[in-house]
């Protein structure tokens, strides 16, 4: 009797337990983590106050820094737009993944995309903003289907388009109509934002949010005091009358001219409007309840020169002002707050390791790093090197680490401003390129031994612009199907 007593006793237990742990999964799925990742277009790490620039006015990225964790050595790998967005979405390299210079495809399949993983984890997927993903003629939709890569309950895009002003900027909607905005774009795409999680209010599942701003990137040329032509950045007289023009600073080793003063007021006063605008979004999270867990990554995909070294277009260089970005991640509870790490960190890594920070499966196949450990326990060594490329006419392969910038390009296509060699501890401002040093030769051969490794783990044979011409432009614009890699390994 009294072991029967006993064994009911233990039945009783053993199934409270199972109803505990059950309830707790619940819970658990519950709590999955929102995800707000917010990117905007050409804005160089050093273009914030977080990051010491105190001319910059951005007290909401800068209170995001505060609460979060600010990476002072994030590397946009393939500097341009389409090649960040193709790494973004799929963890891979150019020729694995389509996007190897701008309006090239990002291919469907071949492996699952970021939103494809979120939304198969039970995930609400929504993109606002620039996409220039699909290629092409920019000038078009992104229809329903395999091109929108799992974005699959709120997609509202221009695809790409460069003039951000009211009545000039637009979406497209789902019946392939463009509706104009009658406000500056980044406001009109992040009231769209926001409606979208006034919609979220007490929902179950965790949702996904992608806004995508194209300022404080360029929008055309307008001719200098100087005579010459210079890229322009003018926006809302309202942004621009929070700075005066006549007492910015520009970069070390630039000359102060009135031209380029011009042109930092211009992109100084949009990356304040991005900042008000993200304050919106923080103020909605905080509203509808979602604040305290919500994984929240403000970031750019990639820098801009402004003219820095006489750089004649704003990005595709080798140079920090052009490839390395602000990043910083703020997840109540998870992500530490108010800190700073030097971890080396790529665009190649972002999609792992944000699905490792969130607990989910990571793709087969990728080739950027689950970084998620190294994050939590503060481990800054656990990178030694992050990879650089490009793609166009000075096609160049190279590394970044902690202490030098090295890149090299092909005798036929060389260039002192994609071979290069600097010290980043010595030469923070990279103002003098060691490349043709004799006394760094042995230094330059080991840094290309470790270029030439992840070549070759990217089946990389030093593939050129001039490669990748075996296809016309117009074939790859409308390429679907085949890997460039595929392409260059069927002809060489």
């Amino acid at each position: 009797m009294i072991y029967g007593i006993n064994k009911l006793f233990k039945l009783l237990i053993f199934s409270a337990l199972i109803i505990f742990v059950a309830s707790c999964n619940t819970v658990e799925e519950k709590q999955a983590p929102n995800l707000l990742f917010v990117f905007s277009d050409q804005q160089t790490f050093d273009m914030l106050r977080c990051y010491g620039n105190d001319q910059i006015i951005s007290p909401n990225i800068d209170q995001l820094a505060k609460e979060g964790l600010l990476f002072t050595h994030c590397i946009s790998n393939s500097p341009t737009c389409t090649p960040y967005r193709g790494m973004l979405m799929s963890g891979k390299y150019a020729l694995h993944n389509g996007c190897f210079t701008n309006d090239r495809p990002l291919i469907p399949g071949h492996g699952k995309k970021f939103a494809e993983v979120l939304w198969d984890a039970g995930y609400s997927t929504a993109y606002v903003g620039k996409w220039h993903l699909q290629g092409g003629d920019r000038d078009r939709p992104i229809e329903e289907g395999p091109m929108r890569y799992g974005f699959d309950e709120l997609f509202y895009s221009n695809n790409c388009h460069v003039d951000f002003r009211p009545g000039k900027c637009f979406y497209w909607n789902e019946e392939g109509e463009k509706v104009y905005f009658d406000e500056w774009e980044v406001y009109g795409q992040t009231r769209q934002a926001l409606e979208y999680l006034d919609g979220r209010r007490d929902q179950e599942n965790p949702f996904a949010l992608f806004v995508s701003w194209h300022p404080p990137h360029d929008w055309g040329k307008i001719k200098g005091e100087d005579g010459k032509m210079h890229y322009r950045y003018g926006t809302l007289d309202e942004l621009m009358d929070y700075y005066n023009r006549d007492s910015i600073r520009v970069r070390p080793g630039m000359e102060n001219t009135p031209d380029l003063r011009q042109m930092y007021h211009g992109q100084m006063s949009m990356i304040t409007g991005v900042d008000i605008a993200f304050g919106w979004l923080m103020d909605k999270l905080e509203e509808i309840g979602a604040d305290k867990n919500t994984l929240v990554v403000f970031t750019s995909d990639h820098g801009d020169m402004l003219e820095f070294a006489g750089a004649t277009f704003p990005k595709q260089y080798p140079h920090d002002y052009s490839l390395r970005v602000p990043y910083i991640m703020r997840w109540p509870g998870t992500i530490p707050a108010n800190q700073k790490t030097g971890l080396l960190f790529s665009a190649l890594d972002i999609m792992p390791t944000i699905l490792g920070l969130m607990n989910m499966d990571i793709p087969e196949g990728v080739h950027g790093k689950d970084l998620s450990e190294p994050i939590l326990t503060g481990d800054e060594d656990a990178v030694d090197f992050v990879p650089i490329w490009s793609f166009y006419k000075h096609s160049f392969k190279g590394v970044i680490t902690k202490d030098w910038t090295y890149s090299a390009t092909k005798p036929e296509q060389s260039s002192p401003l994609h071979s290069v060699l600097f010290d980043r501890n010595k030469d923070p401002y990279q103002l003098e390129n060691l490349f043709e040093s004799v006394a760094h030769q042995v230094l330059r051969d080991s840094l290309w031994e470790i270029t030439a490794s992840w070549m070759k783990e990217f089946e990389d044979e030093f593939y050129t612009s001039e490669d990748l011409k075996v296809w016309s432009n117009e074939d790859w614009d409308e390429n679907r199907t085949r890997l460039p890699i595929e392409v260059l390994k069927s002809i060489h």
